[in-house]
């Protein structure tokens, strides 16, 4: 049996060291397309259509530098989930500490001379750390930086088997960071139909409505989160526990909606 050719990355064009390897050495793109919605066959990058059963992919996300790739920042109410999500993450990682730290060198602490191999890690715990450091450069206001990790953290969410209600939170988060709101609506819809009144993904489908202009189907969503927060808070989710901070600030964020203030 002849052994599986390395993938090519579709950025720089350099050979992967292996068959198995999912992001590029050379520049730090993704080597894989996400899989197929309808059969769940793997695809490659730029693959508009699946090779095993037809079916159409979803559309591939614009590479840092490429035409029309942009961060929507003067979004009010991503930046405010963005910027929560960002401060939690540094808290975790300083173990309480949010005092600030000493800038990253060039390409980030999971850039292309990094010492982090993110294919030594399984697909959530390489989707997390990716995810970190997007929402970590929004904080900081960082677009070069946030652009350049947006499709390798997506295309990390993309290979986990089974996404969770807090997976499919983060992703929406990243599509609305990549300005596509039609694909934040739908992962976080997708995550609705789980559990209709969870409210990170509520919050997360609103935002994604309000990127495509969708007033009508903001608001239903806001006016679920509304009606549902009480309750849901009190469910004890343990992706509510991870972002408690977060969760009086998407209540603010539907009521102020709500009342006309956006």
């Amino acid at each position: 049996m002849t052994p599986a050719a390395a993938p090519t990355c579709p950025r720089c064009r350099q050979r992967a060291p292996s068959a198995a390897a999912n992001f590029c050495s050379n520049c730090g793109a993704g080597l894989r397309g996400p899989p197929c919605p309808s059969c769940n066959a793997p695809s490659e990058p730029g693959d508009a259509f699946c090779t095993a059963c037809g079916g159409a992919l979803r559309k591939a996300e614009p590479m840092a530098g490429a035409p029309g790739a942009r961060m929507p920042w003067a979004v009010a109410g991503l930046m405010g989930l963005a910027l929560m999500v960002a401060i939690v993450l540094l808290v975790a990682d300083r173990g309480g500490d949010a005092a600030p730290t000493p800038a990253s060198p060039p390409g980030g602490a999971l850039g292309p001379t990094s010492a982090v191999d993110l294919d030594s890690m399984t697909p959530r715990e390489a989707a997390e750390r990716l995810f970190e450091r997007v929402m970590i450069a929004v904080e900081g206001g960082n677009q070069a930086e946030a652009t350049l990790f947006l499709p390798m953290a997506i295309a990390a969410y993309d290979r986990i088997a089974a996404l969770t209600l807090d997976d499919r939170f983060h992703l929406s988060l990243l599509h609305a960071a990549a300005d596509d709101g039609a694909s934040a609506l739908a992962v976080a819809e997708a995550g609705l139909a789980v559990r209709p009144t969870h409210l990170l993904c509520l919050a997360a489908a609103a935002e994604g409505a309000i990127l495509l202009e969708d007033e009508g189907r903001a608001t239903a969503h806001y006016r679920a989160l509304l009606d549902a927060y009480e309750e849901e808070v009190a469910a004890g989710l343990p992706e509510y526990a991870a972002h408690a901070d977060l969760l009086p600030v998407v209540r603010a964020e539907a009521a102020e909606f709500l009342a006309g203030g956006r």
